[in-house]
């Protein structure tokens, strides 16, 4: 990239930046390979009122009816389900807010508000619509590989319908994965699909995707390695410590800057050589993520507030081993990570079924 590209690559990120509010609700996902040929997915949950989410289990060869545009449940697509899917609900309703089905293809929904913008289904075209909050739902349960996706969404539309708990469309947009690492973001902007191919694995909230890319071209001094000492005469100026590599890197919380957080410590994460490994390398990238309650208290009357009151927290983190199938989480309220393993939980039952999570870790007595 030249100078007089990286120029113009800010100068656009920052009229966009202007342009869009930023997202609240501060979400953040990554996807990284494991030396094994398994990838790893990661994401964090920030929203400004309690989702109550519960684990899921979704049965393959379940039949669904979407919600049409008018808002009502079975008026709009009628699918059946190919695949099982484990994942976390939200608001007790039998859809994924973030999961992963038994042929390893995981995503989840990330706020978008102010910028996602669903199609204008038409009453005759309501039997091929669904809501923006079924819609991981229905790739997770129809296909088995990104590929698969890029061909077949386009076939359907995703409605305006309302989701209840913020009287709005559920402004989302999703980031999804397969097992052979493949990684695309999927997002409606001004009532138009958009399907992107994602190299970098990131995605966290507003401003669009393709935003971020143009403003990681604004960090492309950043390293890991320290940099050099410089002498000035008989001065020798060095860095206070280590970590000046990465100088500059930015530390808030806003979508743009943990946009770029997440890809460089995904980007110079050694490779784990192993899935195991990789759990732990990304459970570590993701701790960056976690915001604390207080740090963050969201408007209704903002556009970036999502029509949302509230307090924004880290409720759960998920991290997906795409290789063996296994969905592992961890919640506000317990640190410990807790499993689901999609090769031994019920994929043939006639109903989703679903698990409230533990509340609370037990405590470990030390010496006794």
């Amino acid at each position: 990239m030249t100078r007089l590209t990286r120029k113009l690559a800010a100068a656009v990120a920052g009229a966009a930046l202007l342009a869009h509010p930023i997202a609240a609700s501060a979400c953040t996902s990554i996807f990284i390979k494991t030396g094994d040929g398994g990838y790893i997915y990661g994401r964090t949950m920030e929203f400004g009122i309690p989702l109550s989410s519960e684990a899921i289990v979704i049965p393959r060869n379940l039949e669904f009816t979407g919600t049409g545009p008018d808002g009502k449940q079975g008026t709009g697509l009628q699918w059946k389900g190919k695949y099982g899917v484990v994942g976390l609900n939200a608001f007790g309703m039998s859809i994924v807010a973030d999961g992963m089905n038994e042929k390893g293809l995981v995503g989840g929904l990330l706020y978008l508000p102010a910028l996602a913008q669903f199609q204008d289904v038409s009453e005759a075209d309501a039997a091929q619509s669904i809501a923006s909050f079924e819609l991981l739902t229905y790739l997770l349960t129809s296909f088995a590989t990104v590929a698969e996706v890029k061909e077949g969404l386009p076939k359907i539309k995703v409605n305006r319908a309302e989701l209840g708990q913020i009287k709005a469309p559920l402004p989302i947009h999703v980031p999804l994965h397969d097992a052979t690492g493949a990684s695309i973001v999927i997002e409606y902007i001004a009532g138009e699909l958009k399907i992107h191919d994602n190299p970098t694995g990131v995605l966290t909230n507003g401003p669009a995707f393709d935003w971020h890319l143009a403003n990681l071209g604004q960090y492309v001094n950043l390293s890991p390695t320290e940099p050099q000492s410089i002498k000035v005469g008989d001065l020798t100026l060095s860095a206070p410590s280590t970590g000046a590599g990465l100088h500059g890197l930015p530390g808030d919380v806003l979508s743009p800057s943990r946009f770029v957080r997440a890809f460089f410590f995904s980007h110079y994460a050694q490779p784990p050589a192993t899935t195991t490994e990789g759990l732990q390398t990304v459970r570590h990238i993701m701790n960056n993520f976690d915001i604390p309650p207080g740090a963050v208290v969201t408007s209704a009357d903002s556009a970036a507030g999502g029509g949302v009151n509230g307090i924004e927290i880290t409720e759960w983190t998920t991290y997906a081993d795409v290789k063996n199938a296994r969905y592992y989480f961890s919640t506000y309220d317990n640190p410990a990570v807790q499993v689901i393993d999609a090769g031994k939980v019920n994929l043939d039952a006639k109903a989703p079924v679903i698990y409230p999570v533990a509340k609370m870790a037990a405590p470990i007595a030390i010496g006794q």
